[in-house]
């Protein structure tokens, strides 16, 4: 959903009232298929963004009717729930078919700002692409679905989002036996890179470039009409997809699934899986128990993208020209545009980070400094971060209050000598004009793991209560709030290795 999109000012409609865009709908087969939802036993409310849905201008009470509808016992009013296919690459290998083995498209409606947003039930049973699994997704996961999409958004990173998040006594059977849960999730486009591998796969150009056209006028309409329009729209989906992964960095958060079945044409963070903010910084931090081999480790990421976007590119090479050697170079071409954009993204983010207003020779070497001090002292990536801007550039006393964190404190001061010497180099210096400017992209509060467990074993209980109330703390992660300063904290050393995998 665009971060465009105002909350309505005419009275909230009920799902019935809100108008349909059926736009992907109309693509039909061989893109997707109609399935119904699985009915969930006994549904209840575990929370409802209510924020989310006065953007949609649906009633933010919800009611029966409406819980039964985001639990998949009842079909949206006036559409029919679909589950797409796909193929993809998983951990590098090259899979010719997967699709939603767990989610289904259940509306494409039109918001009162005028854009067209679809809804998609993760969770709602099987679908000819579940590969013989329930199609299910338990509470676990689908908490830290929601947690985590919402706290992306709020943080200013590209995302799906998450209008409901119900429960189900219902009882699925993942590592251990888990209750079904249901999380209704939203984005302007669902489509992803695999859908278009899944057709390259199979030599079938035609629907290869029907979604291509689908996606170029419902999303990229400034390119409709161009006799370049692929390769004009292939190279704006390389520079979100830089972006986007530049801002992961820039955070600290880790995807842990880099699969180009998930990768959104977009340029969202898509499919919450074993994902995590970093607490200690470790350059080769791996966040999924299954990558074995730590292929989707933090530091590997950039590059993770990159060549998802050249599974991408070579998928779609007959839209960019007849001979496959003229496509293969245009591709190349657009390929190419992959690194500088992501190397001016990250370098301006970090920048930033340090409270930096103009990019200079040399920067780089203070912030990988900084992060190697942070290494060899396992410090806290986002608090650390935070505690930058108290360091003074008027003053060359100790900084107090942040030099504690370091277990080479001789190293550090003089990395903050050099640091002042910096700041001092800029005219017109104001200590706390920069704080505010560093307090408003180094968030004090992120989503870390101990704090989604909490959540989780609270809930497994039946208390939904600090799912609400992470809700609301990570809806501003750049503000002070000083009767939540325990969760800006590490986690407890008894809580520092919690393990997500593929079935989180």
């Amino acid at each position: 959903m665009s971060a465009m999109m105002q909350p309505s000012q005419s009275c909230p409609l009920e799902p019935a009232d809100l108008p349909l865009a059926p736009a992907y709908a109309r693509l039909g087969a061989p893109f997707h298929q109609p399935v119904a939802a699985t009915p969930l036993p006994e549904p209840r409310m575990v929370h409802f963004n209510a924020a989310l849905a006065g953007d949609l201008g649906v009633d933010s009470e919800g009611g029966l009717e409406f819980l039964e509808i985001l639990a998949g016992n009842q079909p949206w009013p006036g559409y029919a729930s679909s589950a797409s296919v796909y193929a993809g690459h998983q951990f590098g290998h090259w899979v010719p078919q997967l699709g939603d083995g767990r989610a289904l498209l259940i509306a494409e409606v039109r918001s009162p700002a005028g854009e067209r947003v679809e809804l998609q039930l993760k969770g709602a049973g099987p679908t000819p692409y579940s590969r013989g699994l329930d199609g299910r997704a338990v509470l676990r996961s689908s908490i830290r679905e929601y947690l985590g999409s919402e706290a992306m958004h709020a943080l200013g990173v590209p995302t799906t989002r998450c209008l409901s998040l119900v429960a189900s006594s219902q009882p699925v059977v993942r590592e251990t036996v888990e209750n079904a849960a249901v999380v209704c999730r939203t984005a302007a486009s669902f489509v992803r890179f695999g859908q278009f591998e899944y057709f390259a796969g199979r030599g079938k150009t035609g629907p290869m470039a029907r979604l291509a056209d689908h996606m170029i006028s419902e999303h990229f309409p400034h390119l409709q009409g161009r006799p370049d329009r692929y390769a004009a729209w292939l190279g704006e989906v390389v520079e979100r997809t830089a972006r986007l992964i530049a801002q992961w960095q820039l955070l600290g958060f880790c995807h842990g699934v880099m699969n180009t079945d998930n990768f959104s044409v977009l340029g969202l963070t898509l499919d919450y899986g074993p994902f995590g903010f970093m607490d200690r910084f470790r350059q080769y931090h791996v966040c999924n128990h299954s990558d074995y081999e730590g292929r989707y480790a933090y530091s590997a990421q950039p590059e993770i993208g990159r060549w998802n976007c050249e599974r991408l590119l070579q998928a779609v090479s007959p839209l960019l020209a007849e001979k496959p050697e003229e496509a293969a170079a245009v591709g190349q071409d657009i390929l190419r545009h992959y690194a500088p954009i992501y190397k001016h993204a990250v370098t301006q983010g970090w920048a930033d980070k340090l409270g930096l207003r103009e990019l200079r020779e040399g920067d780089g070497r203070l912030v990988n400094e900084f992060l190697g001090l942070l290494q060899r002292s396992r410090g806290d990536f986002t608090r650390s971060f935070r505690l930058l801007s108290r360091i003074r550039a008027d003053s060359d006393a100790p900084a107090k209050g942040v030099r504690e964190a370091f277990a080479d404190i001789k190293a550090f001061d003089a990395w903050v000598a050099d640091y002042r010497a910096r700041l001092r180099s800029e005219q017109n210096t104001d200590d706390e004009a920069r704080a505010g400017r560093m307090n408003r992209v180094n968030p004090k509060y992120v989503l870390r793991n101990h704090l989604a467990q909490i959540a989780i074993d609270r809930a497994m209980l039946g208390d939904y209560s600090e799912v609400a109330k992470l809700t609301g703390l990570l809806r501003r992660p750049y503000d002070e709030q000083p009767d939540m300063e325990a969760y800006a904290a590490e986690p407890p050393d008894y809580m520092r290795n919690i393990e997500v995998s593929c079935s989180s």
